[in-house]
């Protein structure tokens, strides 16, 4: 019998890139991509702590292609 536990420390997700339409153009502050930026950071900064707590996993998992 196989139960599907969910993984404890599952390797973090990038942020979703937002549609290059999306921005209005105004001049917002924040902009939308300045916050996926920010996203992003904050993004790389889990995939590297994660990363440094699995050693054994293949250096290309959450590379981008």
């Amino acid at each position: 019998m196989s139960t599907d536990v969910p993984d404890p420390d599952p390797m973090p997700t990038p942020p979703p890139q937002p549609d290059l339409d999306a921005c209005c153009g105004n001049g917002c502050e924040p902009c939308i991509f300045d916050l996926h930026d920010l996203a992003m950071d904050a993004y790389r900064q889990a995939l590297r702590a994660w990363r440094a707590r699995h050693p054994d996993a293949p250096e290309n998992i959450g590379a981008k292609p």
